[in-house]
């Protein structure tokens, strides 16, 4: 499975642009964002159609986000995790 080109990435331009927004994340290339200079979340295509976002630090999650709804719960996902994540470093 390969990491999603541009032509795939600006199907998901709306979420890329919700991801930018989150305080702690980084984006180093388009669709590709770091967390305190670690890999956090990047996309992949697999055939006609077929769109994942792998998630996590270290060990990556690999969800489906071929749908609005599927979409919304990544940004959620990374809303929420980033903000534990940063939260936690400052304890």
């Amino acid at each position: 499975m390969k990491h999603a080109g541009h032509d795939a990435l600006d199907g998901i331009e709306p979420l890329l642009a919700q991801l930018r927004v989150i305080d702690g994340l980084k984006e180093k290339s388009r669709g590709c964002f770091y967390l305190g200079g670690k890999g956090y979340l990047h996309f992949h295509e697999h055939g006609e159609g077929e769109f994942y976002a792998d998630i996590g630090i270290g060990v990556f999650e690999r969800l489906p986000a071929m749908t609005n709804t599927q979409r919304k719960l990544i940004l959620a996902r990374a809303t929420t995790e980033v903000r534990a994540l940063l939260a936690a470093r400052k304890d």
